[in-house]
């Protein structure tokens, strides 16, 4: 599943990061990494960008951007 397409209020595992190496190292830089557990806070009321917990902080990412985040656990 990929992250774009979890819903609010679901937990999930990223298990792999794709996109153009330089979306990639922004999203690296973020503490967004394999392995790390991603809370789904809210959606905007145009459902763009979307809010998520990671390591105890927030971080808004574009829903084209997650779409590269692929996740496993999803809960």
């Amino acid at each position: 599943m990929r992250l774009s397409e979890m819903k609010e209020g679901q937990t999930g595992t990223i298990i792999h990061i794709g996109g153009h190496s330089l979306l990639r190292r922004r999203i690296l830089e973020m503490g967004i990494l394999k392995g790390t557990e991603v809370y789904v806070e809210k959606y905007a009321p145009l459902k763009d960008p979307l809010e998520l917990i990671v390591k105890g902080y927030h971080v808004s990412l574009r829903v084209e951007e997650a779409a590269n985040i692929s996740m496993d656990n999803v809960k």
